[in-house]
């Protein structure tokens, strides 16, 4: 005497209980800090939630629920080949969610949207764009070191390459290039001098946190400083200046393209990183178990037409798993996406 289900089947039940348990300690805890944190990021372009493509992931689970009931009802009518073809349908339900989920994911990150990385500060949102700056200087400067135009300087040492990316126009041709190809680097090196200029003036006034207005060069800044009545300061960089300033730079300039392309206009997102933190860490773990079910199924598939009544509870127990995967995902979608 015993329970009258198969092991297998009582294993799977237990196994599901742990994942409970395992998905209600991220639920729980987005719960508290959704909740505890006033001011928490809603707006579509702070997080980039995309609710129509998160109802159809919806949809598509559900469906693929139904396939599996199908399949198994298939299974214990020993129609295997019906239960194949449910199956089959059902993987391929999965591998459109996600589908779905990476093209959700790469809106993420195209718009930075990850943890660690979004600033919630004005301050965090400044420094951002002149790293940002800087990173594209970092790119252009190294096009000049590993084509041998500049040699035994990495393109990393900005105080060292300016003046010779500076100085190129002037400079003699390397014997490794012809007239022709120097003169393309040699046209372009202005521009690229150009694009630091912009940047080590941002970082200056960052640095000595005084408007663009006001000059940030120690020398200058100091005989500014002491013209100030006493106990008056410089103003401080704001972060309507910084907007304006790269605003400026996306609008006209030989780089406006490639800097409206990868540099973001500073945008302060509260609470920004623990939303990103808590989208990423549910969702990501619910697509681990998406392609664990897969699995699953392709075991079963791998049968082929050898397919018998002893996968029977095999299929009903991936079932059950993958009920509990659609029924994870019915948690999800409200939390993250209406809510």
């Amino acid at each position: 005497m015993g329970i009258p289900i198969p092991n297998s089947k009582l294993g799977m039940w237990l196994f599901l209980g742990t994942e409970i348990m395992f998905f209600t300690a991220f639920i729980g805890s987005y719960i508290v800090l959704r909740l505890g944190s006033n001011g928490w990021p809603t707006r579509y372009e702070d997080t980039h939630i995309n609710v129509l493509l998160g109802g159809i992931n919806t949809f598509v689970l559900i469906v693929s629920s139904y396939c599996v009931v199908v399949a198994h009802e298939a299974m214990a009518q020993k129609s295997f080949t019906k239960a194949r073809m449910y199956l089959t349908v059902t993987l391929l339900l999965a591998v459109l969610f996600l589908g779905i989920k990476g093209i959700e994911y790469k809106g993420k990150i195209d718009h930075d949207i990850l943890p660690g990385r979004i600033p919630e500060t004005s301050s965090q949102a400044v420094v951002k764009v002149a790293d940002q700056l800087k990173q594209l200087v970092l790119e252009r400067f190294s096009v000049y070191t590993t084509s041998g135009v500049i040699e035994n300087v990495v393109p990393e040492n900005l105080t060292a390459m300016a003046p010779l990316v500076q100085a190129l126009p002037t400079a003699a041709r390397p014997e490794d290039l012809t007239d022709a190809e120097f003169e393309v680097y040699k046209a372009s090196a202005g521009d690229d001098y150009a694009l630091f200029e912009k940047w080590d003036n941002l970082q200056k006034h960052i640095v000595a946190n005084v408007s663009l207005d006001y000059p940030a060069l120690p020398v200058e800044y100091m005989a500014s400083r002491a013209k100030l009545e006493d106990g008056a300061k410089p103003p401080e960089l704001s972060l309507d200046e910084v907007k304006k300033y790269l605003g400026d730079i996306k609008k006209d300039g030989p780089h406006a393209a490639l800097v409206s392309a990868r540099v973001f206009d500073p945008h302060p997102i509260v609470y920004g990183n623990i939303f990103a933190s808590s989208y990423f860490i549910m969702t990501g773990f619910h697509a681990i178990h998406v392609i664990v079910g897969m699995i699953l199924f392709l075991a079963v598939l791998k049968q082929g037409s050898a397919l018998n009544e002893k996968w029977t509870d095999f299929v009903e127990n991936s079932g059950l798993y993958w009920h509990f995967v659609d029924l994870v995902w019915i948690f999800l979608f409200p939390m993250l996406y209406i809510i």
